[in-house]
């Protein structure tokens, strides 16, 4: 049987672990730090085969190479134009990576970082098809742009977006609750938000994830996927009027979200 399970690390990041308990095999997902890995991999007697990398940030690669020194041969697969050094596999927007019965499909999404990439698989795990996203998509949120311009991520995100309603999205990050005050405050009069957002501070506040969620709810909530929804236009317009940002096609309406959230 294959599950998927979050590994914590640092104060808010999450480790995935795609795991065969069959056959004991597993992949991770952006290991910032060896030690929560190896401590779950002893736990549930899994052996580490493969790593999959989303982008360059030291706290998604930063246990890579502690744990390739406990299991030489390791199968390193991130971006081939990534500035991290200890990709083994690199691959390209298109590619595909097979691991046990899964493929995954690699999708180039830069913004956060201009070598971003995610992973997605039409294969069901827990009845699911499953998105490696990294940082480009969070729960009601999106990466901040360190590298790419509005633009590129918007076209990053509209990528995702396209993809099946009922995918889960893995992202890297339990930044659910400052991304919901944040859109609640650009759509005050949303209900589904604010719904939402009940639903996601009882789940932390008796210590749950708010992770993984699923794709057609961030289409219906986040306001970084909704550029064409009359009310995240009338937003931007009125942020525009406040900031002198123009607010005439998509893509000015997503930079004038991100904008807003950059200055929340």
């Amino acid at each position: 049987m294959l599950t998927i399970t979050a590994i914590p690390a640092f104060n808010d990041n999450y480790i995935w672990c795609l795991a065969n308990t069959d056959s004991g095999k597993a992949l991770i997902v952006d290991p910032g730090q060896a030690d929560p890995v190896r401590a779950h991999l002893r736990q549930h007697n899994l052996t580490l085969d493969t790593i999959l990398v989303t982008h360059h940030h030291p706290d998604h690669v930063g246990g890579v190479n502690a744990l390739v020194s406990d299991v030489p041969g390791c199968r390193i697969t991130g971006p081939a134009t990534s500035p991290f050094k200890g990709v083994t596999e690199p691959v390209h927007p298109g590619d595909e990576v097979v691991w046990d019965a899964i493929t995954f499909q690699v999708l180039g999404v830069p913004g956060h970082t201009l070598d971003h990439i995610a992973y997605f698989s039409e294969s069901k795990v827990d009845g699911h098809p499953v998105l490696f996203c990294g940082d480009t998509l969070f729960v009601c949120g999106c990466g901040r742009l360190f590298e790419g311009t509005p633009a590129q991520m918007r076209q990053s995100l509209d990528t995702l977006r396209k993809l099946p309603d009922d995918a889960k999205v893995y992202c890297a990050h339990e930044y659910t609750l400052a991304n919901l005050t944040f859109a609640r405050h650009w759509l005050p009069d949303d209900d589904n938000l604010r719904e939402f957002e009940e639903k996601c501070r009882t789940l932390r506040d008796n210590g749950k994830a708010t992770v993984p969620s699923i794709l057609e709810d961030e289409k219906r909530l986040n306001p970084f996927l909704r550029w064409d929804d009359p009310a995240v236009i009338a937003a931007a317009r009125e942020y525009g009027a406040d900031t002198g940002l123009p607010s005439n096609s998509e893509d000015d309406v997503f930079a004038a979200v991100r904008h807003g959230k950059d200055h929340f």
